[in-house]
């Protein structure tokens, strides 16, 4: 008798825990409804900051001022006239205006030898040292200078032929590798023609190449340095003609 009492007191006490138990489903997490809802706002507020940064970007003009200049863009300056002849064109990457100082280069360099004399194959050797300083290896500086800048002057000056896309990439290519041939060619051609044993003339067009790729082409890119860019333009662009 008293046994059954005992289980019964215990059954009692157990129901009695059973019953102020917490419920489990009270210990569960939030429904995933609340969490979708708090990531909602996020990709719109994105978004509208994104138009935001889109509107206020500045917006580069079509087309360059109509009061440019054809001798300016003949000559390679600033202030040309937007310019749809692609020879044109060319002739102003190649900036003829930086061709007198080469020129004279050659014409000091030929007085100061004291072996010039005014005979036709003189004066043509002369002509032909010109024409390889001046518009093929100046050209070919002044082109691939403006090659490597290209991506400063879409922001600085983008009416400028290859940032405006007035000249294609291939195209530029190409006027690169050919000015500097035909330079490199009529170096060799002065020293077969001067009886050279040693081509003198062509490792100094060589090497004054070099150095104008240098000058403007990563990673070296020389005349971000004051002094190693002015000795290097000097070097190659003022003392190699003479």
């Amino acid at each position: 008798m008293a046994t059954s009492h005992f289980l019964a007191a215990a059954a009692a006490t157990s129901s009695s825990s059973a019953a102020f138990r917490p419920p489990l489903r009270f210990l569960s997490l939030p429904p995933p409804s609340l969490t979708l809802s708090r990531r909602r706002p996020f990709p719109v507020v994105r978004a509208a900051d994104a138009d935001a940064k889109e509107t206020t970007k500045p917006k580069v003009p079509e087309k360059a001022p109509a009061a440019g200049s054809s001798f300016n863009q003949l000559l390679g300056i600033k202030g040309a006239k937007q310019e749809d002849n692609i020879w044109k064109i060319r002739l102003q990457l190649t900036k003829p205006v930086t061709w007198p100082p080469l020129v004279w280069g050659v014409l000091c360099g030929a007085a100061a030898s004291g072996n010039f004399h005014w005979t036709v194959e003189d004066v043509a050797k002369s002509i032909v040292c010109m024409l390889m300083s001046g518009p093929c290896l100046t050209g070919y500086t002044q082109t691939i200078n403006d090659w490597y800048d290209r991506d400063i002057d879409a922001i600085n000056e983008p009416y400028r032929p290859i940032p405006s896309g007035a000249i294609s990439e291939n195209e530029v290519i190409t006027q690169i590798w050919v000015l500097l041939l035909a330079g490199l060619g009529l170096g060799a051609l002065l020293d077969v023609w001067a009886g050279h044993d040693f081509p003198i003339i062509f490792y100094l067009a060589l090497g004054g190449s070099l150095l104008s790729y240098i000058y403007s082409a990563p990673p070296l890119k020389l005349k971000q340095n004051g002094w190693i860019g002015n000795f290097a333009l000097g070097a190659s662009y003022i003392g190699l003609p003479w």
